[in-house]
């Protein structure tokens, strides 16, 4: 064949290859940019990463998150583990280390049950306080950390799970001791410490009917009082198979109609046998640990693997149906091997409930959901 026909043949070839729609890239691509303009992907970061000892997970942090939120060093029991003793070391460093990566910070968390110092709900003789103790108490913890941080932390979470899955209040000593107003007043507390700050109410099986219809009642009621809240959580503590996405869809839309945002936190997907039925989170259950609940201690089969893949895929594309109104998703954790899910509800256990592997490598379904991310309009 002469030169100048495999020239025309060669000039061919290329112009079909190009013609084409160009298939979204995903190696140099990262969540964050692949989720630009529709939503924040976020990563809870433990104390390793922050104090700068985790070498290996800052790239993966910068790379693939443009929000972060503390897993465990903004609770109030490490923040004021005695009484008006304050501790901001690691909180410090968490904020700094977001700062310094123009990252949207998340505080997490201003009043919970759980994780709380035990001081906080007794008196000298180990009795239940007062309720207008308790309330000053309250009072004077989330105001001293929330003006901490006034403009630094962009959105709270205030009150994390005050809700049982029938919709009832979780008997918590917030509500035992001061009712369910406790809720009003701590958002009150927050806004005043920070007027400009996002204001979160955040909790776990939120596609249950009875924590929705609860959930719903409480936006509407506090946005009826003037209290301002800005946003639902609805923490991502899920499982292969549970919840049916139909059920959290209408959780979505039934939030949505509230007036104010949807967030996915605390997201990971256990792919290990639950001991409970349709439990995704309460952190007081535990179980004996038996070989049958620890079913891959040395990897995931491969038909786990994608079952894995379609379960996030299937999630992150209901989100992007309603990204006009999900502003973020945050991945509690970012390596398997820093997963609280490896030890709940069964202590010893070994679970892939995150985006990266226990080397740090990503597994193959990140480069799933950066490509439905580019090809989403």
């Amino acid at each position: 064949m002469k030169l100048q026909s495999l020239l025309f043949v060669a000039l061919i070839f290329l112009v079909a290859c190009n013609s084409g729609k160009k298939s979204p890239e995903t190696k140099d691509d990262s969540l964050k940019d692949a989720y630009d303009g529709k939503f924040l992907i976020g990563v809870a970061l433990n104390t390793s990463q922050t104090d700068g000892s985790d070498t290996l997970a800052l790239p993966l942090i910068e790379k693939h998150f443009n929000s972060v939120v503390a897993e465990n060093c903004m609770k109030s029991e490490k923040i004021q583990p005695k009484q008006g003793k304050f501790t901001f070391d690691d909180a410090d460093k968490f904020i700094a280390f977001a700062e310094a990566r123009n990252m949207f910070v998340i505080g997490h968390c201003l009043v919970w049950h759980s994780q709380a110092p035990g001081w906080f709900f007794v008196d000298s003789q180990g009795k239940d306080v007062s309720r207008d103790t308790l309330v000053a108490r309250m009072k004077a913890h989330i105001q001293t950390v929330v003006s901490r941080y006034k403009g630094r932390v962009h959105g709270w979470d205030v009150v994390n799970e005050a809700f049982e899955d029938d919709g009832q209040y979780r008997q918590s000593k917030f509500y035992q001791i001061i009712g369910p107003e406790y809720i009003d007043l701590a958002f009150k507390f927050a806004n005043e410490a920070d007027p400009d700050v996002e204001l979160y109410y955040n909790d776990y099986s939120m596609a249950k009917p009875g924590r929705r219809d609860a959930v719903v009642k409480l936006v509407t009621d506090l946005k009826q009082k003037g209290i301002r809240i800005d946003a639902v959580g609805m923490q991502g503590h899920i499982t292969l198979d549970y919840p049916l996405f139909t059920d959290y869809e209408e959780s979505i839309v039934a939030f949505i109609k509230t007036g104010v945002q949807i967030m996915v936190t605390e997201l990971d997907i256990t792919v290990l046998p639950n001991p409970f039925e349709n439990t995704s989170a309460d952190i007081a259950l535990n179980a004996q640990y038996t070989k049958e609940m620890n079913p891959y201690p040395n990897g995931m089969p491969d038909s786990i693997s994608q079952a894995l893949t379609d379960r996030y895929i299937n999630l992150f594309s209901l989100l992007l149906k309603y990204k006009e109104n999900v502003s973020r998703v945050t991945l509690w954790g970012l390596t398997d091997n820093q997963s609280w899910r490896n030890d709940w509800p069964i202590a010893g256990r070994v679970d892939y409930p995150l985006l990266f592997n226990r080397d740090y490598r990503p597994k193959p379904l990140v480069d799933k959901l950066i490509e439905i991310g580019l090809s989403s309009k």
